[in-house]
């Protein structure tokens, strides 16, 4: 057998003809795509094949195998079925906290060929009532918090309410699941390439996009990541020990966010591995769990790990079970990197770039790699092709900086209802990501800004669009100008400049911000000029100086 010494050998050997991880070329949305030959057919599939009487998941004092989760997934899915009229197609949004019904519900939708619309649990009212709009969904899923935000929102989705604190008008699901205690998962004909999930991402100008992805192309980020999982395993110097313990995560990122479903949750399911789900981020918990469940991995933004590795520090915790801890959403310092390398008994970071589009794959990077290359983002998966672009179209070569294009099976199938976003993200099957990036000799991908006016807020990203209109919106305010400020632990925080008639206080203008936009994005960095805001010849805000400034006046 001829020695594999490069992962190019070890891919190559691993998707091989007759292998579990077989590739070949289909055609799809008309480009020539490669493809996982032994993948489920759809989510469906991927639940139904993975259930068994191990841990799954586990939130505060509840725990429930995979077994009992399908169970409550099927009894989910017949009150859809039975009691609402939802049919293949239908969109069912979830807005609630990482509850396990969270899981349970997107189990349900998308193994009865419905389509699930994750909505992020930190919109104001206005943005789930836009969200609930735009995806014509015709039932919400939704907690006590965002029952209380969407009192007096008219939508036309039947809402049920999952562990209400108080009473409510409407369907509660408990009561709902009385009826249906020992149903069975209907029968459904669900196929590849049929929409499973929309999930909302924020653009550079105005409302968020909904991206809605196919079965397959969920299915070929799992199986991306288990791909690339093997190849490191086939290029260590030994065979890797068997696992002494069930394998185990903590799902601390929301899962209405790609990594938390996608990296997180659904991965989970092939490697059997025990998800422990956190109501919200605390690090001093996140340091218990790690003992007391023997957590093997655990993935999140910068801001998280960094928290994590300082505390680390500090405790006096076990967490000699870590083996892994990830990255995703947003760059981590190259600091940070080798803090987590030297902090650990036995855990190595890893990363990697990808997009909501992709349905989160890209590039990944781990153990040595990262830690010799603590900027890079990593190599390109199997199952996609990236290339740098100048400003013509024409691909650069290795080194040259350019916007990152990218394609493939993960890549998501279109924007809900707007050919015109996709008109203007698409070139002969390409995606444009709106990152700058260049690839280096080795292929090793590196990040280095953003053409796209977003801000990228521990893995939130914030169109500036946005908050510059609710900015303006304001009687008081004539011109606004968002942008990004450094920010040590978040990676980048909310910045803006704007110019009013009269005296206007920054505080008072947060104060009117809080009710249009989530507090997430509402800027922390806040200047009011005395005139109108410099310009082009051409007429637009000269956003780059005023960010410059901004910073310049902050390190004075």
């Amino acid at each position: 057998m001829t020695e594999i010494t490069t992962r190019a050998q070890a891919i190559a050997t691993l998707t091989g003809k007759g292998e579990p991880y077989e590739l070949a070329t289909i055609e799809l949305a008309g480009a020539q795509c490669r493809a996982f030959v032994n993948a489920p057919i759809s989510l469906r599939e991927l639940y139904l094949d993975n259930v068994s009487e191990l841990p799954f998941i586990v939130y505060h004092d509840e725990r429930y195998t995979f077994a009992q989760a399908y169970a409550s997934a099927s009894q989910i899915a017949n009150v859809l079925v039975t009691d609402f009229g939802i049919r293949k197609g239908d969109r069912v949004a979830i807005s609630m906290r990482n509850y396990p019904e969270w899981i349970t519900v997107f189990t349900a939708v998308t193994s009865i060929g419905a389509i699930a619309v994750a909505m992020n649990a930190l919109w104001l009212a206005d943005e789930l009532e836009y969200a609930l709009t735009d995806s014509e969904a015709k039932v919400l899923f939704a907690d006590q918090e965002r029952l209380d935000r969407l009192a007096g929102v008219a939508t036309a989705a039947r809402i049920i309410a999952v562990r209400p604190s108080k009473p409510v008008s409407g369907a509660v699901l408990d009561d709902l699941l009385r009826a249906h205690r020992s149903a069975v998962m209907p029968a459904a004909d669900v196929a590849s390439d049929d929409p499973a999930t929309i999930f909302y991402t924020s653009g550079s100008t105005g409302h968020p996009k909904g991206v809605v992805s196919s079965h397959r192309n969920i299915l070929t980020a799992l199986l991306s990541w288990e791909l690339d999982a093997q190849s490191l395993a086939l290029l260590a110097p030994s065979p890797p020990p068997p696992p002494v313990q069930q394998p185990a995560t903590l799902l601390a990122v929301p899962l209405f966010h790609a990594t938390g479903s996608h990296a997180v949750y659904l991965s989970s399911y092939r490697s059997q591995r025990k998800i422990v789900a956190m109501y919200k981020w605390d690090v001093e918990t996140a340091l218990e769990l790690v003992e007391r469940e023997r957590i093997t991995s655990f993935v999140a933004p910068a801001a998280m790990t960094g928290d994590f590795v300082r505390a680390v520090k500090h405790t006096s915790r076990n967490l000699d079970s870590l083996l892994s801890v990830g990255g995703g959403g947003a760059a981590r310092a190259p600091a940070q990197v080798k803090e987590i390398g030297a902090s650990f008994t036995a855990a190595l970071p890893n990363t990697g770039w990808g997009m909501t589009e992709t349905n989160a794959i890209g590039t990944g990077i781990g153990g040595a790699d990262y830690l010799q290359r603590p900027a890079s983002s990593g190599r390109c998966s199997a199952v996609l092709d990236l290339k740098v672009i100048d400003e013509d179209g024409r691909t650069l070569a290795a080194g040259a900086r350019g916007e990152l294009m990218v394609r493939g099976t993960s890549l998501f199938q279109g924007y809900w209802n707007r050919p015109d976003a996709n008109a203007e993200s698409f070139i002969d099957g390409w995606f444009k990501t709106g990152d700058v990036a260049y690839l280096d000799e080795e292929g090793f991908l590196f990040i280095v800004d953003r053409s796209k006016d977003l801000i990228i807020r521990g893995g939130e990203n914030i169109g500036c669009g946005e908050v510059e209109a609710a900015l303006l919106d304001h009687p008081e305010v004539l011109e606004a100008s968002v942008y990004a400020i450094p920010d040590e632990r978040l990676g980048e925080e909310v910045g803006a400049t704007v110019y009013a008639r009269g005296s206007l206080d920054a505080e008072a203008l947060r104060g009117f911000l809080v009710q249009r936009i989530a507090r997430f994005k509402v800027p922390r960095y806040l200047q009011i000029a005395g005139a109108p805001l410099p310009r082009t010849a051409s007429g637009k805000i000269l956003k780059r100086a005023l960010r410059a400034q901004a910073i310049a006046s902050m390190t004075v």
